[in-house]
C-alpha cells in the first residue's frame, strides 16, 4: 500500500518548543532538507562539480547552504567568524579533498539544519530585535534580519541547486 505524500512543512503545524516568531524560519529549512534529500538520491557524485553555462555547482550550493548557516549563527551570537570558518567559506566554491560526496554534502547540510533549529529553539523572542553587526564590515542587522535572512538564503540556493541537479543530470544522459 502506497503511502500519501506529506503536505510541506509548513502545512504540518507547529514544531514545538520553537517559538511562533521563528516557524517560518525552521518550516523552511526542514522543508529545503527534504526536497534536497529526495532531489539529490540519485545524483551522482562525479557531477557535483559540473558548472552548466557557468552556473554555480550542486557541490558548491551544498557546502555554501551548510556554510551560511553556520556563519548567521555565529552572527547572532555576536561573535566574530573564526579561522575555521573563514577556511570553509574558502573551500565552498572548491570543495574538499577528499573530493566531495553527495551523501557527505547532504548530511553536512542536515547537521546544519539541525545546529539551526538548536539555535531557533534557544533564541527568546526578547532578543529578535537586537542588533547585530555582519561582517568585517559591520553592516546592521538584528538577531530576527539574521535568522529569516538563514532561511530566505537556504530556499534561493535550493531552487537554485534543484534547477542545476536537473540540467546536470539531463547533460549527463545525453538529453540536452
Amino acid at each position: 500500500m502506497a503511502t500519501s505524500p506529506q503536505p510541506e512543512v509548513w502545512l504540518r503545524g507547529p514544531l514545538p518548543p520553537i517559538s511562533p516568531l521563528l516557524q517560518p524560519v525552521a518550516q523552511a529549512l526542514l522543508q529545503a532538507r527534504e526536497e534536497l534529500a529526495a532531489a539529490l538520491r540519485h545524483f551522482p557524485d562525479e557531477l557535483l562539480g559540473a558548472r552548466p553555462a557557468g552556473v554555480a555547482s550542486v557541490g558548491f550550493h551544498l557546502r555554501h547552504l551548510s556554510g551560511v548557516l553556520d556563519r548567521m549563527q555565529t552572527y547572532a551570537r555576536q561573535e566574530p567568524l573564526s579561522a575555521a570558518q573563514f577556511a570553509f567559506l574558502a573551500a565552498e566554491t572548491t570543495g574538499g579533498t577528499p573530493p566531495d560526496t553527495v551523501a557527505g554534502l547532504l548530511g553536512q547540510f542536515s547537521e546544519a539544519v539541525d545546529a539551526m533549529l538548536h539555535t531557533l529553539q534557544h533564541t527568546p523572542e526578547q532578543e529578535l530585535p537586537a542588533f547585530r553587526p555582519v561582517g568585517r564590515q559591520a553592516l546592521p542587522s538584528t538577531v530576527m534580519g539574521l535568522l529569516v535572512h538563514a532561511a530566505e538564503h537556504t530556499t534561493r540556493h535550493t531552487g537554485q541547486l534543484l534547477v542545476t541537479a536537473r540540467v546536470v543530470q539531463a547533460q549527463a544522459a545525453g538529453q540536452l
